[in-house]
């Protein structure tokens, strides 16, 4: 604290980050950040009745007089103080709950819902905080970010220990590293997935990325689980001072299969650790979801669980929502919605796809507006190199134009050997687009429509669009089902 203007005996009824969620008796804390500035709304904030109000600059003096029953505490780092203030308002609610982190650029979601799955087959109230949604015990709650924001985040920890929980399994995202959303929180466990080319609009380069995703480690009081088979979690295993078990398919690891199967049914692996054999069977499919498993399943023996409870903790997530999530409606080809949003990502989930009995694949894609653009061409090559057809098309291009990003997109097309083009169309309008590869799919083909996943808006301008790819997929079978149907209808009411 540099100084303090008002009284400093006062009784505070709640905290605010957001000046819309002051009410009288609230503590305002004003924060700096990437967007938006506290400080600008500080006269809100005044207006119902803060009781005392934490910022880097002291308002006008004449604010000041004219408020004279708010005490003004002016500090060198708003954020630090929030990570301070919060747990010591929430009487430090994560000092009685487990910890488990998960960070890395793929795969984070689908880890965080396997270890939550073993540790509720081991009997335990648990909470999960994802990307998809915010479970606590056996209540939900929409999910705002992948990491929610410091101040929610002990909020959510002191609910969690009113009603008894006593196991967090929660996505990290670089973001909140580095914005200090998880300060001052000691995890059991440490899970890092894999780091390939993301966010370089917010971090500038893969350095400055990793760096982020290494302070998970630094909070990390139990056991570092690594993907031993990505480059950076080899560097990660090499510079961490906690205990680490490595994992992996290739190469010496601490947690790798003696043998495996992975196919359209799922996957199976007879897995050799440091406590012995496991066994592995999953309706999961693909190679990138061999490594989610291992990656569970080393969390799961790092906390204490058996094999037992590992085995069919494994099997009882039959899947994720918007991750490799088939809608069926009863036609004659696959339709797959995926979160793929990384070249990285979408090459692991069509190398899945191709693994599976299949004609062609079409594949429906975008990249998003205002984020990294240097993924846009390596999203095209990744797609292409795997699909027989695609469809360009806007994922949430926020506040740039859908054409000008599907144009940098298609940069990233070369021709084939042979000097042929790849085959591809572009529509700007992504439920024409998604009508559009449902109507050209055939008897055995694969429709795959990557990007979204489980979200449920689409972000165009400064406006949230209800939009969920599964539901104009559904919507989009059921026509093409129906015009079917009444076009066998009207052929046998036909004379001949």
């Amino acid at each position: 604290m540099i100084e303090c203007l008002g009284q400093r005996d006062i009784e505070i009824e709640d905290l605010a980050v957001d000046s819309r969620a002051v009410k009288a008796g609230s503590l305002f804390i004003a924060l700096k950040g990437v967007e938006r500035d506290g400080h600008d709304f500080i006269s809100e904030a005044l207006q119902k009745q803060a009781r005392a109000l934490v910022l880097e600059q002291v308002p006008f003096p004449d604010t000041v007089k004219n408020y004279a029953s708010t005490t003004f505490v002016r500090v060198s780092d708003s954020r630090a103080a929030l990570a301070h203030l919060a747990p010591y308002f929430f009487e430090n609610p994560a000092e009685d709950l487990c910890l488990i982190g998960i960070t890395g650029t793929n795969g984070k979601t689908t880890t965080a819902y396997l270890i939550d799955a073993l540790l509720r087959q081991n009997g335990l109230q648990t909470s999960l905080l994802s990307t998809i949604t915010y479970r606590l015990g056996d209540e939900e709650y929409p999910a705002k970010n992948t990491t929610p924001g410091l101040l929610d985040l002990h909020r959510l920890f002191s609910k969690m220990r009113s009603r008894g929980l006593s196991h967090v399994c929660m996505e990290v995202s670089s973001h909140a590293l580095t914005q200090g959303r998880v300060a001052g929180l000691r995890f059991q466990t440490a899970v890092f997935s894999n780091l390939t080319e993301e966010h370089l609009d917010y971090h500038k380069t893969m350095e400055d990325y990793y760096r982020a995703k290494k302070g998970l480690f630094e909070q990390c009081v139990g056991r570092a689980i690594i993907n031993g088979d990505d480059p950076w979690g080899k560097r990660l295993a090499a510079e961490l001072s906690c205990p680490a078990w490595v994992y992996g398919l290739e190469g010496k690891c601490d947690i790798y299969p003696l043998d495996f199967t992975s196919g359209k049914a799922g996957i199976e692996m007879q897995v050799q650790s440091p406590l012995g054999r496991i066994a592995v069977r999953s309706p999961l499919v693909g190679r990138h979801n061999m490594y989610n498993l291992l990656a569970a399943l080393s969390a799961g023996l790092s906390l204490g669980l058996s094999s037992e409870v590992i085995t069919a903790g494994l099997a009882s997530m039959t899947s994720i929502p918007g991750r490799f999530e088939q809608i069926d409606e009863g036609q004659d080809f696959t339709v797959i919605v995926d979160y793929a949003h990384t070249a990285d990502a979408l090459s692991r989930l069509l190398s899945a796809v191709a693994g599976l009995a299949h004609k062609r694949i079409i594949t429906l894609f975008g990249c998003g507006g205002d984020r990294d653009r240097g993924k846009r061409p390596k999203m095209a090559q990744a797609a292409a190199e795997w699909s027989h057809k695609m469809i360009l098309t806007s994922d949430n291009p926020r506040g740039e134009k859908p054409e000008a990003i599907l144009e940098e997109v298609e940069t990233g097309f070369r021709p084939k050997a042979d000097g042929t083009g790849v085959d591809y169309e572009k529509i700007v309008d992504r439920q024409e687009a998604i009508g559009r590869a449902i109507d050209l799919a055939e008897s055995g083909d694969v429709v795959v429509i990557a990007g979204k996943g489980h979200e449920g808006d689409q972000q165009i301008g400064n406006k949230r669009l209800p939009f969920d790819d599964r539901a104009e997929a559904r919507s989009a079978l059921k026509r093409r089902l129906g015009s079917i149907q009444k076009g066998s209808r009207e052929e046998s009411n036909v004379d001949h």
